[in-house]
């Protein structure tokens, strides 16, 4: 597989996702939607793990990073879907992009991992700055849409509780077989959930609808993990943290293209200094000790040349 190939995947399948759940709850509701496509995607998971040959362990440390994989998928799905309704799909990349900076804060306090650097403390302050002026501009958006926007941020908090959990357990599990296993656990507690909530078939689902949930159910739910997990094996993290930047923008342009969704200077205010957040959080740091080096090899060029004196040619 081409690793470009697998790189512009993973952005295209993270990009399109937020518009794709809110196309899949039309006529059938958020909750049948999310639904649907966990349970087609555990079945597809299932089905390519027997085709390559893939094992599902069943040890205790296996069982252990299953359920924390699907508690993160039933608990941060469910939120994510059910604040689509209130909030633009664009604004769903934009506020789930601040992952990477919970997870380090999370890293911080539990894996003990460094977090709290001139340059990541920088990309915490502005993240959290330009997610309130997301808040601000949910008001104008609707009544209802500050809890979508509060039900995406909780939807980021536990995605990144989930993947320090799994990091903890560190069971040393195939991709597919850690998303098969998550999806095995979540995959109940949805058809639970559903059947208690509604548990009637919807009779007025679109076609679009229809599409989507099976376009979330392959692309979303088990090859964006695939590839994302083949370009994370072959590329260096710096290009794989460049997805967070690169997939809001694309979303918001794809809600305005495609779903009549508008963007306001105050709201895209709030997204560029989210972006801003997270490059200070990924690359702040590395700014410092790089102009340092620089500065020094002048110097050390200048002493050179005033100390080396240069032979006169013949």
């Amino acid at each position: 597989m081409s690793v470009p190939a697998a790189y512009l995947g993973v952005i295209l399948i993270w990009s399109t996702t937020p518009l794709a759940i809110q196309w899949s709850g039309e006529g059938g509701g958020f909750l049948f939607g999310v639904t649907a496509r966990m349970l087609l995607g555990a079945l597809l998971c299932l089905a390519l793990m027997g085709a390559l040959s893939i094992p599902l362990p069943r040890h205790r440390r296996a069982w252990y990073a299953y359920l924390a994989a699907g508690m993160s998928i039933y608990t941060a799905m469910l939120s994510v879907y059910w604040s689509a309704q209130f909030i633009p799909s664009g604004l769903i990349s934009v506020v789930f992009g601040l992952a990477p900076i919970v997870t380090g804060l999370m890293a911080a306090l539990w894996l003990e991992e460094s977090a709290f650097t001139p340059g990541r403390l920088l990309g915490m302050l502005l993240g959290v700055s330009g997610l309130g002026v997301i808040f601000e501009v949910g008001g104008g958006l609707g009544d209802q849409a500050v809890y979508g926007i509060a039900g995406v941020t909780l939807a980021v908090v536990l995605h990144s509780a989930s993947a320090i959990w799994i990091k903890r357990i560190d069971a040393g599990l195939h991709p597919l077989s850690q998303t098969g296993g998550g999806l095995l656990v979540a995959a109940p507690l949805y058809a639970l959930t559903w059947g208690l909530a509604d548990g009637g078939l919807p009779t007025g689902v679109s076609e679009r609808a229809l599409l989507s949930i099976l376009y979330l159910a392959l692309m979303g739910s088990v090859l964006g993990f695939m590839l994302y997990y083949y370009a994370l094996k072959h590329l260096a993290a710096t290009r794989l943290a460049l997805i967070p930047l690169i997939t809001p923008v694309l979303a918001l342009l794809l809600g305005t293209l495609f779903n009549d969704e508008t963007l306001t200077p105050r709201m895209l205010l709030g997204v560029s200094v989210v972006l801003a957040g997270l490059v200070a959080y990924q690359w702040g740091d590395r700014l410092r000790p790089a102009r340092r080096e620089a500065l020094a090899g002048e110097q050390a060029q200048a002493r050179q040349g005033v100390s080396r004196r240069v032979p006169a040619r013949d």
